[in-house]
This record gives structure tokens, sequence and C-alpha cells, in this order.
């Protein structure tokens, strides 16, 4: 541990530089493992609801907001007066799991801040700040796929056929959408042409 110590140490005159570059790596590091978690527990990830990739937006936000997305997805399904309050009840109790494990992942960003704006890079805080933000992730993962399974069972064989074709709709069209925009703007973090003078 003690090359990897060493290696991490700034040269004289480039403290702020090594500091900028940590925390990039650290921003890319910590991106990769938790915005998946971010999406099993927030809008847009992969999932039941109806946004881009299937979203998860019935399991992240308020009450009011779980149940206007239950209400969303269920649309045009002819679920039950039944179904639809069975599956209000589950997706508002994993948006309350999911919410605790989110504001939990905060407290983790922070420590990695700090972990990589110290003077000396500490390796082994460093690793095992990973290895609780993949714990954390898994938690997120799990809890999101308890509840997808116990929507899966409220609901019909064909009411789960017919959302999941809505799903496949809605991607092609946030992939269509995606790519137009890629086309008109130019890929993410393209570098644009300087503006007229």
């Amino acid at each position: 541990m003690r090359d990897i110590h060493a290696a991490t140490r700034p040269h004289p005159g480039s403290t702020t530089l090594w500091r900028l570059l940590a925390l990039g790596v650290f921003a890319a590091a910590a991106a990769s493992l938790t915005l998946p978690a971010l999406a099993q527990g927030h809008p847009h990830g992969p999932g039941m609801g109806g946004g881009p990739g299937g979203g998860m937006m019935m399991f992240g936000g308020s009450p009011e907001h779980v149940g206007r997305a239950v209400d969303r997805m269920l649309d045009g399904l002819n679920a039950t007066d039944a179904q639809r309050t069975q599956i209000k009840q589950i997706a508002t109790a994993a948006a309350a799991d999911l919410k605790t494990q989110h504001e939990a992942g905060r407290a983790l960003h922070e420590r990695g801040l700090q972990i990589f704006t110290a003077p000396v890079v500490d390796a082994n805080a460093a690793e095992a700040l990973r290895q609780q933000m993949s714990a954390q992730h898994d938690q997120a993962s799990r809890r999101t796929l308890q509840a997808m399974l116990d929507v899966a069972r409220v609901l019909s064989p064909e009411q789960r056929a017919r959302l999941g074709e809505r799903m496949k709709e809605r991607q092609a069209m946030m992939k269509d959408r995606m790519q137009r925009m890629q086309r008109e703007h130019g890929p993410r973090g393209a570098q644009q042409p300087p503006a007229p003078k």
C-alpha cells in the first residue's frame, strides 16, 4: 500500500491540478456506481413505469407523484380499482425505502469528496467507500426488483404483456429522440464550434 500512497502525493506546484484530476476521476467512478442506483429509485431507470427505458417513476417521489405514475402506467390496461390500490401501496412503500437509501448515498458522495480532496488520497478509504457504494446500489436494486415482482403478481399475464409492448414503444421513441438530438446538436461532450463574432 505504501506505493499507492506515494503515487498519490502531488508534485510541488501541482496541488490544484492534482485535486481537480482526482475529483474528476472520483466523480466518474462515483457516477458509474451510483447512477444505476439512482436510476433504480428515481425516474428514468429500467423498470415498470413510463419513462425512458421503462422508467422507475412509480418508485420515486412523493406519494402523490407515485400515485399519478401508477395511474399513468395502468391506463389502458383495464386495471381494476383493487389492482390500482395494491400497486399504489407497493410503489409508495418502495419509494419510501429508496428515498432513504438515496439520502444515505448523499453522505457517501460527501465522504468521497473528502477523500479525494485531501492532501494525500487514502487508497484504503477510497476502496472502502467504493465497497459501500456498491453495497448501496445492490440494496436499491434488490428493493426495486422486489417491488417489480410484487407489481407483477398483481397484474395478469395479459396486462404485463400489454405494458411490455408500451415500454418497447416508449424505448423506441426515446431512442429516436436521442438520435435526432445528436444529429441536431452533436454528441454529448463534443466540441462546439466557436460562436461567430
